[in-house]
């Protein structure tokens, strides 16, 4: 085993020969599923798609898809349709955060404008189902189950905690907003490769818990990292006033560390200014919050990993055990 690509921290050569293959599939499917026969359609569809991004949703599509036949015909166009998927939330994302950034370029809202983001993101959303109506209807079906967790994720988030605790409220949006769509992605890669259906039970269970502990640990680095780790720039949470896991904890502890009264009084006002979000970025990092938050992103990388062991020994199970490692290490 060596040190390898895709995020993981050790992977076969002839496993990650294999994945190599099939991702420049996903590649090359991927853009011919965004083009038009209206220029201007075609500009902003390809927008993102040129951004780059991990392509996670994909290549664990590629990774499920090794407990059965991963050349069926079907594996492919399943990893374009998750990735379609995700592009297509990215978009209204961006629109409901007012992001002005997304993958280091200008997010579509603020190059054109809201109308036109959302727009494509429906267009995103269409490619995505007519790709899906080859696949049959289970596939269909499993589709529409997990746009509306995504949809219904966005609501609650939106709608917040109300009387549930605030994390536990967090930790079950984020099984809707990013959990539900890599369970999909894990359970397209199995189903259509013609896996033994328990393994498919395995890799959609896998991805919930696994989408859970990414979402997490991204959290995490945009405290704890002095450098832009995770695609965005340390702090842009804090500063847009999103609370993220280790804000909850903080929350949730107040009055039991001597810095609480004042992160209190930074978090409850304006982080847009630099030095108080300098300050408040200074506290959340030595408080015990974070360490908490930590905490929970191993708890549930862990159960991720326990989910994986009725899975067959090999490479491709000990490529799913290393992301559990690798999600981990990298907000360390």
């Amino acid at each position: 085993m060596t040190t390898g690509p895709f995020g993981l921290s050790s992977i076969d050569p002839v496993l990650e020969a294999d994945l190599r293959a099939g991702m420049g599939s996903v590649e090359a499917a991927l853009h011919e599923a965004v083009k038009s026969d209206f220029p201007f359609v075609a500009e902003t569809s390809r927008h993102l798609v040129d951004a780059g991004g991990k392509r996670f949703r994909p290549l664990l599509v590629l990774l499920a898809a090794q407990f059965g036949d991963p050349s069926a015909p079907g594996v492919v166009p399943a990893a374009v349709v998750v990735e379609l998927t995700h592009l297509a939330t990215l978009y209204h994302d961006d629109v409901m955060d007012e992001a002005a950034l997304r993958r280091g370029a200008a997010s579509a809202n603020a190059r054109w404008d809201n109308t036109v983001a959302i727009l494509t993101g429906d267009f995103l959303f269409a490619r995505a189902s007519d790709l899906l109506a080859d696949l049959g209807p289970e596939a269909v079906r499993l589709q529409a189950r997990t746009f509306e967790r995504l949809v219904t994720g966005q609501i609650r988030e939106t709608l917040g905690p109300g009387d549930q605790d605030p994390v536990e409220h967090y930790l079950s949006v984020l099984a809707d907003k990013t959990g539900s769509l890599i369970a999909t992605s894990g359970r397209f890669g199995a189903l259509l490769s013609g896996a033994d259906d328990a393994y498919v039970d395995v890799m959609s269970r896998f991805g919930e818990r696994f989408g859970v502990a990414f979402q997490l640990s991204d959290d995490i680095i945009d405290v704890a990292s002095e450098s832009v780790q995770s695609g965005k720039v340390p702090g842009t949470d804090l500063r847009e006033g999103v609370s993220t896991l280790p804000v909850l904890h903080a929350r949730r502890t107040a009055g039991e560390h001597p810095s609480d009264q004042r992160l209190l009084e930074l978090l409850d006002g304006d982080l847009t200014d630099d030095a108080r979000h300098r300050e408040a970025l200074a506290l959340l990092r030595v408080h015990p919050a974070l360490d908490a938050a930590r905490a929970d992103l191993r708890r549930i990388a862990d159960d991720a990993r326990s989910v994986l062991e009725p899975l067959p020994a090999g490479s491709a199970r000990a490529a799913l055990e290393s992301l559990c490692d690798s999600v981990v290490t990298r907000s360390t």
